[in-house]
């Protein structure tokens, strides 16, 4: 049977006939091109854990989220949600193992996200990641988490290719950098206080719609995302653009939650709104709230694109902005970002919205990404600990500041903005 025959028939395989085949054929990932990865990933509120192959087939994967728990709890308490790793772990590593039909004496090497994020719960992916190196003599790899988001489209989309332009955005980070190589990256800008998902998360939470039905499941994200669709006046609220004087590209989302949080304030006050109600212009609120943060982030990007061109980072025939993290699951920034985009030339990528959010999938793609590298395969790993903050790669920051670069902004067609906030100026 022809390799190209046989990695084609064990895709479309169930595990009982994938276990057959590896059988038949034990040599099929022998070579140093091909891998299969196991990676678990507990650095924030889910416990993740995917199989994924040099080819990037997730042979097999699982799932536990604690987002129920938290949002009743009004936000993320890290003994809990340490606990419930530890109570989720096991049962989740083995359903993705069964569930690919791998034994472990096929398994190349184990991945786990060890930076950045809560200390608490990386500690349970790391010590069960190393548990497992331990009892079936496997090498460990320690996952930095944003590389990790930043890699992951390169599996979802075959043509995205070294070097490229990344935003992540999600409840822990806000970051632009350029992506050279799978252990290389330059930051070039990131976020000076909260993350954007956790500036959604808090203003929801503010606005109280966890009591509407409707959104009484949902992540703060998600709620005002749907919430803003219902909004018959989306500039009923007057937004400032935070950082609009600063020549970088860092961001920043406390001033915008707390512009706000004064229209609230002033809303219950004058209708006299009860404790456990929402203000009547609360739909317009979520769209004011939501139109700022996609132009903030817009401006961001759309500088960081003239930086990599005045520093040819990233070629001309190959200009691509990869998407990634909680709050990119937004189709709304989405669209702002696609607009630049198609102003400079970029093609964008999104992975899908599941692999968006903490997953042991992008654990295991970036562990697969390094072991064809031969970057960071640990056979003595017992040093390796947890951090709970980490840079991605080298820092730029200041050298983007010093180009003191002005833009002239790119009208975001369709999206609803105030006349002093139309950016045909240049800043």
């Amino acid at each position: 049977m022809s390799l190209i025959c046989f990695k084609t028939l064990y895709r479309k395989s169930t595990p009982v006939i994938r276990r057959t085949l590896l059988e038949f054929n034990p040599k099929y990932y022998s070579n140093s091109k091909s891998c299969i990865i196991l990676g678990i990933e507990t650095s924030c509120d889910d416990t993740g854990c995917a199989i994924v192959d040099s080819e990037g087939n997730i042979l097999g994967e699982a799932l536990h989220s604690q987002h129920l728990v938290h949002l009743n709890n009004g936000g993320i308490i890290p003994p809990i949600a340490q606990d419930l790793h530890r109570a989720n772990i096991e049962r989740v590593v083995n359903e993705a193992v069964q569930s690919s039909g791998i034994p472990f004496k096929e398994i190349d090497a184990i991945a786990a996200t060890v930076k950045p994020g809560l200390p608490l719960s990386l500690m349970i992916g790391t010590k069960y990641s190393k548990y497992l190196c331990r009892k079936h003599d496997k090498p460990f790899m320690p996952i930095h988490h944003m590389e990790a988001h930043a890699l992951t489209a390169r599996m979802c989309d075959k043509s995205v290719e070294f070097p490229f332009l990344v935003l992540l955005i999600s409840g822990g980070h806000c970051l632009v950098a350029v992506a050279e190589r799978v252990d290389k990256f330059l930051l070039l800008g990131e976020s000076l206080d909260d993350a954007p998902g956790e500036a959604f998360d808090k203003v929801a939470r503010r606005m109280k719609l966890k009591n509407l039905p409707e959104y009484s499941k949902l992540s703060g994200g998600q709620a005002v995302e749907l919430a803003a669709r219902k909004a018959d006046n989306p500039l009923a609220y007057k937004f400032t653009i935070p950082l609009q004087q600063y020549k970088n590209c860092n961001f920043s989302f406390s001033g915008i939650k707390n512009q706000l949080l004064l229209h609230l304030q002033r809303e219950e006050i004058l209708h006299d709104v009860p404790a456990d109600r929402v203000i009547p212009g609360v739909y317009n609120l979520c769209a004011g709230f939501q139109i700022v943060v996609t132009r903030h982030i817009c401006h961001r990007v759309q500088r960081a694109m003239e930086y990599a061109a005045r520093k040819n980072l990233v070629p001309p025939d190959k200009q691509t902005l990869v998407v990634s993290g909680g709050a990119a699951c937004n189709n709304f920034i989405k669209g702002g970002l696609k607009m630049v985009c198609d102003e400079y030339g970029y093609k964008i990528v999104r992975p899908p919205p599941k692999f968006c959010t903490d997953n042991g999938v992008m654990i295991a793609w970036n562990g697969v990404e390094r072991f064809k590298e031969n970057i960071g395969i640990y056979h003595d790993w017992e040093h390796i600990d947890v951090e709970n903050s980490a840079p991605l790669g080298e820092d730029l920051t200041n050298d983007v500041e010093t180009e003191r670069i002005s833009c002239k902004w790119v009208k975001l067609k369709g999206i609803n903005l105030p006349q002093n906030q139309l950016q045909s100026s240049t800043v």
